[in-house]
């Protein structure tokens, strides 16, 4: 099946394509908020919301760290599987980054698997505040199935998203480049086009900057909906 941006997403795409001109925003505050179980206890402030989801052990919690300027603000750990709830962090008090389990770790149970995924699903299709989910991908390995699954799965469930590859200073850039490329055209084979796509190194600080203007254009796009609307 070839998968293909429907309005709500084509839309977005488009509007997304032109975030690079947008002025650099600034990390004033970030701070962890609350964690929550399901979608239905998320905080009722009507601010936008970005929701960060990997595959286990794809460096998840660095980047978050290193977007927000905050060395420990979302806990690193050497075992994938951590973070089991929906975990909010607020910043500069207008809008959140929404950290949420990863996808794909083993070693669990099949009831609590099942659990996180209707949570994951549940957040991503209910959650009307989320804007746009950045799915983590890791720059150094192959395609993955488990990658290229989720990601239909959010075409299907018509998820606004842009895709992020990490850890971009583990291997040599012509090898970066290379596995990036064998993962878009595993990609294409199910998409016929692809969202907007951001390269990262946490230790080295790439791509904080492209995804934070990213994230502050929809941000007015978002305020200047609300005033319409008000």
């Amino acid at each position: 099946m070839i998968y293909a941006f429907d309005s709500l997403q084509a839309t977005l795409f488009l509007n997304f394509s032109n975030v690079i001109l947008a002025l650099n925003m600034e990390i004033h505050h970030s701070d962890y908020s609350a964690s929550y179980p399901k979608v239905t206890l998320c905080p009722k402030d009507n601010k936008p919301e970005y929701a960060f989801i990997g595959r286990s052990n794809v460096g998840k919690s660095s980047l978050i760290n290193m977007l927000l300027n905050r060395k420990e603000l979302a806990r690193v750990s050497k075992k994938p599987g951590k973070t089991q709830m929906i975990n909010y962090y607020i910043v500069n008090k207008e809008w959140y980054l929404v950290d949420l389990p990863g996808y794909g770790y083993a070693k669990i149970s099949k009831n609590k698997r099942k659990e996180w995924r209707q949570m994951i699903e549940g957040y991503l299709q209910k959650r009307v505040n989320m804007q746009c989910a950045f799915v983590l991908l890791d720059a150094n390995i192959a395609p993955q199935k488990i990658d290229i699954e989720f990601i239909n799965w959010l075409g299907q469930a018509r998820v606004p998203f842009v895709i992020v590859y990490t850890k971009a200073d583990k291997s040599k850039p012509q090898e970066i480049e290379e596995n990036i490329e064998k993962i878009q055209q595993a990609l294409l084979e199910h998409w016929n086009e692809l969202p907007q796509q951001f390269t990262t190194s946490a230790n080295k600080g790439e791509g904080q900057e492209e995804i934070l203007q990213f994230i502050d254009k929809i941000n007015h796009q978002f305020l200047e909906q609300l005033e319409m609307e008000h």
